[in-house]
This record gives C-alpha cells, structure tokens and sequence, in this order.
C-alpha cells in the first residue's frame, strides 16, 4: 500500500516537472535551460515526430528517456564553481583568517551552486579601538578615571593581541536652541560657574588618532575639559557617525575595529533636529575639518538604521558602555546594530578596562558570514558548520576559540540568466573578504558531427534542430521562399496582425499551420489556424459534453436523444408546451424541457412580453380590409386572423382610414412570431366635411371687418397727430412778450426834427 502511494506520489511529481517544461516559448536548448531547473534538452536527430514542435525536446531526464531519447543525446547544464584564489587559513605574524579568498561561479537558473568558506580566529590579531567619550558635565568623574586608565586600557588590548593601538574623541550636542544654552557667555563657558575647567561648547571632536602609544593617549586625555551644564547632552549618534566615515581622519587600519561609546544619557536621532529648525538629513558623509564635525548645526541627526549601515560597511563593532539607568535604552540600539555589545559603566567609569575587555571577546567569539552587494537575481543561503560538530542557522557560530577552525556552506542560486557580475562575502567585524564572481550558464553545447544530408541539404542540425539556410525556413528547412518572404508567409497563419501566428498551437510552415499535437492524451488540435480541439468544451459530471456527444471547437454535439451545451439532457418537449400544446409558443426554443425565449418574451412558455409594443400601424390595413367586408386580405394580414365586432370594451389601436374615418381594432399574439388575431370594431369616428359657402362668406366678412378696423385706427392715429400739434401751437402763443394790440412789424410814417436855433421863448 505505502509503496504505491509512494509510486503514485512520484509519478505526480514527475507530471508536474515535465508540464513546467513544457513551455510554448521554448525554440531551442539554451531557452530549455532556463525555463526550469529540472528541464533537459534532447539533441537526438529525428526524435519529434510528425506535427510535433522543437519544444517537446524540452523535458525531464525521465520523460525523455520514456520517449525514446537516448542518455547520451541528453544536454543538462549544471551550475559549477571554481576556486580563483585560495590561501589557506592560517595564524602567525601575517594570518589568513578567511578562505578562499576568490571564486567564480557559473549559474543557471534554479540550479543553486554550493562552496565551503573556511574562518580561523586568529591570534594576535592587530586592534584598532576609539574611544569616543561623552564631555557633558554629569561625566565629570569619568573623564578624570580614564585619563588614569589611559595606559591600562592600551595595556588591556596588549593581553589579547601584540598588535593594537587607542584613539579618543569627545562629543557633547549641537551648539543650538534647544539644545545648548546660546548665550554668548555660556557657549565660551557652558560649565557652572563653580567650574574652573570648561572648555566651549561643541558637538563632536576629534581629539588623537589611533596610536601604539599609551602616554600619548594619557596626554592627550589629560588635556580634556568638560563641555555642558548640568543637562546631559545627546548627540552620540552625530558623533558616532563621523567616526565611522571620517576613516582617514581617525585612522582606521585595515583590520578589527572597534569603537568605545561611554555616556551616561539617551540620543538624539533623525527628525529630532526639526526641534533647532534643522531640516537637512544627514547625507552619512565625513565633514571634518580641523578636527571637528562642521555640519553639527547644518544637518539633522543620522537615524539609527544609517548609523547600523555605516557601521557594518566599515567593519566597526561598538561597545556601548553606559550607566545602569540607560542599560535598557542601549541595549534595544544594539539588537539593531550587527556585531555591538552592551556593557554596565560604573558611576565613575572605574571598570571601564574590565568592560571593554569582556565584550572584545564576546564579539570576536561570535562569527557572522555576510555578503555585500548581491546583484539582482541571486539568491543566498549560509549553512553554519560549528566548532563540535553543531550547526547554527544564517551563518553564525558563536564561542568560536583562538587558532579553531569552522566553516560555512554557501549556497547561491539563480532566478533568472544573470549578466556577469560580483559581489563580497565576508565575516562581520573583520576586513578580510571573499569576491565572488557571478557569471550565467544558460547555453548549451551540444558538439554534433555535421552530415551534408542533414536539413533537406539546406541547412545544419544544432543541438538537434535546423538552421536553415538564407532562402530556405521550416522545421526541416523544406519551405523555399522564393518570391514571397518569410514574413509574408507568417501572416498567412495568422487571423489577423494582432493575434498569435498559429493560435501558439503550432508552427507555420510552408505559409500554412502544422498544429501541435495535443498535451493530454486524445487531446487533436486542428483548424486553419489551429484554432480548434476535441477537449476545450463544457463538462457535466467530470466528462467533457457530459460523454453524451463530441466536442468540437468549443462547442458540443450530442448524440440522438440528448441536448444542452453539455450534452447534460434528454431530449423532450413536454415541459415547454403551453394549452394550445405549442412549443414555446412558437416564440422559443426548448432545451433539456426547459423554454429558451426570445428576447422580451418571459418563460415558461414564452407567452407574454411586457416591453414589446403592438404592431397597430403594421396590421391597420388588415383591419381596415376586414371592415370594409373584403374576402380576399391575406396581404395586408401577413398570416394574421381578424374579426369584425359591433362593439369594443377598449381599444388598443386605432387608425385613420382612406376615408378620413378613424376605426378601432384590439391585437392578441397567437402561437408564433408576428401571428395576430385582430378584433375590429364596425363603429367608425368620421368628421362632417366643412362648408364651402360659409368659408367663402367668411373669408369675405373677414376681409371687410379688417379693412374697417384699418381705417379706424388710421383716422385716430391722425386726429391723435393733429391734436397734439394744435396744442403744441397754443403753448407757443402764449409765450409771446408783445401787446395783443402792437404790430412788432409797423412803422410810423411821422418825423419829428428839431431846429437847433430854436429856444422856445418866441424869439
């Protein structure tokens, strides 16, 4: 029982392969090669029968195989790698602690490639640590213990490698509202003023660059001066940012690094600098000059997520050592930072030397493989091979020992066919790397022996198919273009410009479809464009037209006896006929007992329309010849019946006849299409013909009564006129200034002169 459950299980699982192969798009071996991992290609000469594409050299190793395909005409492209470079790992002045350290890879798709990568933590391996130190005023008692512990702490690093040299620098917060008192006075002195040893306030500085030498870190130490109130500053990631990217200013060497985050307070992070109207983002660039951040004011705080890939692109692990109150707070930064530890400082920084030096080796013990760069398409998997023989998942080994040796299995696979690339893997917190070499692999290279016969004599076999010669197309290269070129023959196997040439069920060949044949068995495609089956039709009960007829394009054509689009009915019209023992009403068609009406008509016998509208003017002629007595109206009633009656309830239709009378009739559909039987009424509506002496006499009193008002209205119009312009007149006279009884036109014909002698008194 379970070993044919098994056998059943494979045989499902082989169907499925070989359908994931089967691809209409696949034209040769090397599209083969990409269309799935499991695929093959044969090369076997002749190996497609009549009517069969190229694609179906495309399939599993075992499908080929029942095919006839011999093993040896197999092509299978496999994904391989090479080593390039390979220094073993190794310890001693000049240790290898990563190999290989160069490979080149050769992907196809799907098919994943796996190598080992070897790590040895090496001992004595050189160390580079900064300590970047919070100056804030509640630090006080720090910074005076470790300019004491200077050399202990260079001491601390001597005990686990002879190789190591300590840098410092200081941070407080950005010299701006809110976060820093700005006035004048108090940025010169941001100390309380019981405080002798301040120096101005800044955000971060570089104070001594990485060095072998303890005193001078001793030294450089001592000269430090607190910066800030009594408000605890935070501007750590500003700080920490820098010192990450400013590498040349620091002076990180090319080995393991580390950075020292001591502080007693929070931090400010992206969007906190909205608070000092800072909008700007931090770009994750060095702006260092004179050894201190020059952007502190300019842009806002980094986010934690660019602080964490700054430092994992730099090979950085911090240490964060803070205080007990702020424990919690830093140790959520670290779950978000790679490779970072977490340790308690002390009120006074008194164990900072014991802190370091436990979490250097908590984070050298702890071995993470990561990669850099992957290029599109790939894909990456780690497989941990750890000391004792355990595993650990994602390529991660922890409480690896000095001089052990572990390794990882690497796995890279292909989505898709790549273009020729590289990438970087390497151990989280080390400099050392692996390049990887990423090239595709999708061709094939299949090495035939050429035969002149091969092709009709008009072309090579590749990888088992043709190419043609110039003027010569088709599977076996037996089409001659002649006169007509190739693309013309492709449009004779196509519906049209827009559709698949051969409906993508066969190949054109000669101008004409050669159709494939089917993918299930039984399954014949046929038609001019390869457009038809015998298995693409409706199903009933499991079976393709319900087993009761064939199937063609699409359509089913059952036996005697049964009907419907799937052949699911026996065939009878009881159902469908109505009380006159009419099917459908003559309005249908009855399909498995069941009436299919016309457009408007309900069910179940198609009797009724409810939207339709009687034809009254088609059949007024009918019912005008019925009325008029006429034995012959066969003509005008189309088929229809009419009866004359005295008398109608309500009519339905009415219409005006050829003599000007109007006549009423009533329809009702009989059995059939456009069959009526009309009932018409006898009684007519006819209107009395007017009187030709009345209109005449009419129309002449009309014209008279319209001459009349005419002139009427004329004679007032004009007595209106005179009116008016007589009392325009009487106004004007009465304005006149002479006497009524002087002419302003008459002379008097008298002349008065006077002698000049005369005196009057007679002399």
């Amino acid at each position: 029982m379970w070993f044919l459950l098994f056998t059943l299980l494979l045989l499902d699982r082989e169907a499925v392969l070989s359908q994931e192969c089967a691809k209409t798009n696949v034209k040769n071996c090397n599209d083969c090669m990409v269309s799935g991992p499991n695929c093959v290609w044969c090369k076997q000469k002749n190996f497609t029968k009549h009517g069969e594409p190229d694609s179906t050299r495309c399939d599993t190793e075992q499908q080929l195989l029942n095919r006839g395909c011999e093993k040896a005409n197999i092509i299978d492209v496999d994904s391989i790698y090479s080593i390039i470079q390979n220094d073993p790992v190794r310890g001693g002045e000049r240790p290898t602690q990563l190999a290989p350290q160069k490979i080149q890879l050769k992907l196809r798709p799907g098919k994943p490639s796996t190598f080992k990568v070897y790590f040895m933590r090496a001992e004595g391996y050189p160390v580079d640590l900064y300590y970047l130190m919070d100056l804030s005023y509640s630090m006080k008692d720090d910074l005076h213990n470790v300019k004491t512990l200077g050399s202990k702490i260079l001491d601390a690093l001597n005990s686990i490698t002879k190789n190591s040299r300590i840098g410092f620098g200081s941070f407080v917060d950005k010299t701006v509202l809110p976060y820093t008192n700005t006035h004048p006075d108090k940025l010169k002195k941001p100390c309380p003023e019981t405080e002798t040893s301040c120096q101005p306030a800044f955000g971060y500085q570089h104070v001594l660059d990485l060095t072998e030498n303890g005193e001078n870190f001793k030294n450089e130490v001592s000269r430090q001066a607190i910066s800030g109130n009594l408000d605890a500053p935070e501007g750590g990631l500003d700080a920490i940012m820098q010192a990450t990217v400013c590498e040349k200013d620091i002076g990180w060497r090319n080995n393991t690094r580390l950075l020292v985050y001591a502080s007693d307070d929070g931090f400010h992070f992206a969007g906190d600098g909205k608070l000092a109207a800072i909008l700007t983002p931090n770009d994750g660039q060095c702006h260092m000059v004179n050894k201190r951040y020059s952007k502190s004011n300019e842009m806002d705080y980094p986010s934690v997520g660019q602080v964490a890939q700054k430092l994992q692109q730099n090979n950085i692990q911090p240490i964060f050592a803070v205080t007990e109150n702020m424990y919690s707070v830093y140790e959520e930064l670290s779950q978000m930072i790679p490779k970072s530890a977490v340790g308690k400082l002390s009120g006074d920084s008194s164990n900072v030397v014991t802190l370091i030096k436990e979490a250097y080796n908590n984070l050298s013990s702890t071995v993470i493989l990561e990669h850099r760069s992957l290029p599109e398409g790939l894909k990456i998997s780690y497989n941990s091979k750890c000391s004792g023989g355990t595993n650990e998942d994602k390529g991660r080994c922890t409480n690896v020992k000095i001089n052990e040796e572990i390794s990882f299995d690497v796995t890279v696979t292909a989505e898709k066919c790549i273009s020729e690339q590289s990438f970087e893997i390497s151990v989280l917190g080390f400099t050392e790397k692996i390049i990887v070499q990423a090239q595709p692999h999708c061709t094939c290279n299949c090495d035939e022996v050429p035969d002149p016969k091969d092709c009709n004599m008009s072309g090579k076999i590749t990888c088992g198919i043709c190419s043609c010669e110039e003027g010569f197309v088709g599977q076996n290269c037996e089409c001659r273009l002649g006169a007509k070129s190739e693309k013309d023959l492709v449009k004779q196997c196509q519906r049209d410009n827009s559709s698949i040439i051969c409906s993508g069920l066969g190949d054109c060949v000669c101008g004409r479809c050669q159709c494939h044949s089917g993918d299930t068995e039984g399954k014949v495609i046929y038609g001019t464009y390869c457009e038809c089956d015998n298995k693409n039709c409706e199903l009933n009960n499991g079976q393709i037209c319900g087993g009761k007829g064939a199937c063609d394009c699409g359509k089913c054509h059952c036996q005697v006896g049964y009907e419907g689009s799937a052949c699911q009915c026996k065939k009878s019209e009881e159902g469908c006929k109505n009380s006159r023992n009419s099917v459908c009403s003559g309005r249908g068609t009855c399909e498995c007992n069941t009436c299919k009406c016309k457009d408007g008509y309900q069910q179940p016998f198609c009797e009724e329309c409810p939207a339709c509208q009687l034809p009254c003017a088609e059949y007024a002629q009918c019912a005008e010849c019925h009325l008029q007595g006429s034995k012959d109206c066969k003509s005008q009633c189309l088929g229809s019946s009419a009866n004359v009656t005295e008398r109608l309830v309500s009519a339905e239709c009415k219409h005006k006849d050829s003599t000007g009378c109007m006549i009423f009739f009533n329809m009702r559909q009989l059995d059939g299409d456009n069959i009526y039987y009309i009932e018409v009424s006898r009684r007519k509506e006819c209107v009395e013909p007017p009187s030709i002496e009345a209109i005449v006499g009419g129309t002449i009193a009309g014209v008279a009564l319209i001459g009349l008002l005419l002139l009427l209205l004329w004679k007032a119009v004009t007595h209106y006129q005179d009116l008016k312009e007589f009392r325009k007149f009487e106004k004007e006279k009465q304005k006149a200034k002479w006497n009524n009884a002087d002419n302003p036109l008459f002379t008097s014909a008298t002349t008065t002169v006077m002698n000049p002698r005369f005196t009057g008194d007679g002399k």
